[in-house]
């Protein structure tokens, strides 16, 4: 795990410079890593907490939080039971934090700008089966990860004065209507009016989104939609 910690560049990533400590973020992890009692456990999530992957006095996210939180959720899964609850409470905040303005993205592998809490959630989501066996905690992180929804276009047909998108949906979209920033090679598009026409079935990521006033060509296979209020998020 020490090694995962010490691969990532904490100093290459982006963060407010008056705000976002690098230093804090290695050695929070790797202290939180080899904590081994509570007093330990606390110190470790201080400097996480103060300027590391999260400011917690002002409620402030830094991207190095996505890097981190697939490395909190090992530590989760293998630390001392005291750092196991400082990881799953760092990513609870983080997740729940708003990012400074200029840093409230990262690049994901397929080229979007994805809004920080969207891409915290994606790592929830990716580790589902160990969180469920967590019980109540676990479960309450997925269902907050749930509302930072993501769907990927496949297929698109008109359909009345609208567009019905199929395509793989990843967390859920609530009920009525919705919008969605679309991201397609880089630019981004408001879709202001969209429901969920049809849910996936259980077992399978399959679900079709009516997506009011727009033509199928505006929406093309491949493009990426994430719940607007998440781009918007600033602190």
């Amino acid at each position: 795990m020490l090694e995962e910690i010490d691969a990532v560049d904490w100093g290459g990533v982006p963060g407010h410079p008056d705000w976002y400590e690098p230093d804090r973020a290695a050695r929070g992890l790797r202290a939180l890593a080899e904590a081994g009692n509570l007093v330990q456990a606390a110190k470790a999530r201080s400097q996480l907490d103060g300027g590391g992957i999260v400011h917690g006095h002002s409620a402030a996210v830094f991207p190095a939080a996505v890097m981190a939180t697939p490395l909190l959720l090992d530590i989760a899964q293998h630390g001392h039971p005291a750092a196991k609850a400082a990881a799953l409470g760092l990513i609870d905040e983080a997740l729940s934090s708003y990012p400074h303005a200029g840093y409230t993205r990262v690049a994901a592998p397929d080229g979007a700008a994805v809004p920080l809490c969207c891409a915290i959630a994606h790592h929830l989501r990716a580790r589902t089966d160990f969180l469920v066996g967590l019980g109540r905690r676990g479960k309450s992180l997925l269902a907050d990860a749930a509302a930072h929804w993501r769907f990927e276009i496949r297929e698109c047909v008109a359909d009345g004065s609208g567009t019905a998108a199929f395509g793989i949906l990843a967390g859920c979209l609530p009920d009525g209507v919705q919008s969605a920033e679309m991201q397609v090679a880089g630019a981004i598009t408001v879709l202001s009016e969209l429901t969920l026409e049809y849910p996936p079935a259980e077992g399978s990521l399959e679900a079709c989104l009516r997506v009011i006033a727009r033509h199928p060509r505006e929406l093309p296979p491949g493009a990426v939609l994430f719940p607007a209020e998440c781009g918007d998020r600033v602190h």
